[in-house]
């Protein structure tokens, strides 16, 4: 695996009964220190709670499907290409309001937050390389 250059493959998934996350750079995959980034799969009709990040803000920038999306009191409707901007400390939450999954693109700066997701007793992780089953993703 290369530093510079990563795929789906090289990284370990992180399964939720909502969905899948892939951490494509976090300061252990690729040495950055100043951000993670990482790929988002949310399943039709699913969610997660609102939530905070004490201390990193996040960017998640919507590849392809749609949803609703929670920053502190407001909520819109998100399609792709669509950004939204969380800052540290500000409750949010995401929900799948499409057909096809949601997939979005998710940067901490600082990175943190997709370490205390991985130690959460409801994620199930993937060794790199292997597909998750429909067991660990929770169905489809």
């Amino acid at each position: 695996m290369s530093e510079h250059f990563l795929s789906p493959d090289d990284v370990e998934s992180q399964v939720f009964d909502w969905g899948v996350l892939k951490w494509m750079s976090t300061p252990n995959v690729t040495g950055g220190e100043r951000f993670s980034a990482g790929v988002v799969k949310l399943k039709p009709g699913k969610g997660h709670e609102r939530h905070t990040h004490p201390n990193s803000d996040e960017i998640l920038y919507v590849i392809r499907g749609e949803g609703e999306q929670e920053v502190a009191d407001e909520t819109r409707e998100i399609a792709a290409g669509d950004m939204v901007f969380v800052p540290e400390g500000v409750e949010h939450g995401t929900v799948n309001t499409g057909w096809e999954p949601l997939l979005l693109l998710a940067v901490y700066a600082p990175p943190g937050p997709e370490a205390v997701l991985a130690d959460l007793p409801e994620c199930t992780i993937v060794p790199a390389g292997e597909l998750p089953t429909v067991d660990a993703a929770g169905g489809d």
